[in-house]
């Protein structure tokens, strides 16, 4: 999506388990073959359909914390009981090389994020490329019959889920963008039409410059 490495933008999308973000994610990467999407580690188990290395990279908790002391992620939370985090070098070397980067991350994980870049004014590279979505379901009802029909969960796990769901949803306000997700295709066109105008948002680049200053 983005052909200017002054436009390169850090894609976050945030919402409750079975709202569609993970979807969405897909279906632009899929789109869009040039968007890094960022595989975020975790300590939890995979799922029967999640393929080691594209779906997460799932590692043993003690891994887990080994990283994170070495200061490896831009960002990580426990989640439902598992470390979840966003490997930093990935993302720079993606931003630095002018590559939109899609994240798939929690609630947690997204104002630590937020927190980090307001905490290091001078990393213009994140400040400047910063997008975040949040992705919610229509209502509760069709969240829980989201979770129930993937019959990857059992009855407790899906009630904590719902019980994390209701939490998660009051976090909507500290995004820039809302998408409620009621049908896939028109969320999905939401979105990228954020991404779009986003891409031409007035930033200070100096491939914009170049352009304007040949203009005139």
């Amino acid at each position: 999506m983005n052909d200017s490495p002054d436009q390169a933008l850090l894609i976050l999308l945030s919402g409750p388990s079975g709202s569609g973000k993970t979807t969405l994610c897909r279906r632009l990467a899929q789109e869009f073959p040039g968007v890094a999407y960022s595989v975020s580690c975790t300590t939890r188990p995979a799922r029967p359909d999640e393929v080691p290395g594209t779906s997460y990279h799932f590692l043993p908790e003690e891994e887990f914390r080994k990283r994170v002391e070495a200061g490896a992620f831009l960002e990580c939370a426990e989640v439902h009981g598992h470390w979840y985090g966003t490997l930093r070098q990935t993302v720079y070397d993606a931003l630095r090389d002018g590559r939109d980067v899609l994240m798939d991350i929690d609630v947690q994980g997204a104002s630590q994020l937020r927190d980090n870049v307001r905490a290091a004014p001078e990393d213009d590279l994140l400040r400047e490329a910063l997008v975040d979505v949040f992705v919610a379901p229509p209502s509760m009802e069709a969240l829980h019959g989201r979770i129930c029909d993937r019959g990857t969960d059992p009855a407790g796990e899906i009630d904590r889920r719902m019980k994390a769901a209701k939490e998660e949803m009051t976090h909507w306000h500290d995004y820039a963008y809302l998408v409620v997700n009621d049908s896939l295709d028109e969320s999905y066109g939401v979105l990228r039409a954020i991404l779009t105008a986003e891409h031409h948002r007035v930033r200070a680049g100096k491939r914009a410059d170049a352009l304007i200053n040949h203009a005139v």
